[in-house]
């Protein structure tokens, strides 16, 4: 018997998805002390928001090359 795939239909894209949780992960940071916890949710919101940044760049439309004259 092969297990039944929990599928799940995202209301938000990828892009938006990772960037709130970039805010989000900043806003708990923020009201954290420094320490172990908080300087994981500020690389975790890094994280994302890179990722989001390649999913924007990966998406974009691609141009033709020029190529040399």
């Amino acid at each position: 018997m092969t297990a039944k795939r929990n599928r799940r239909k995202q209301t938000q894209s990828l892009q938006e998805r990772l960037d709130a949780f970039a805010e989000n992960a900043r806003e708990r940071a923020h009201d954290l002390p420094p320490g172990r916890e908080r300087e994981m949710l500020l690389r975790r919101a890094k994280q994302n928001e890179v990722a989001s940044n390649l999913t924007d760049w990966l998406s974009a439309p691609v141009t033709p090359r020029r190529g040399p004259t």
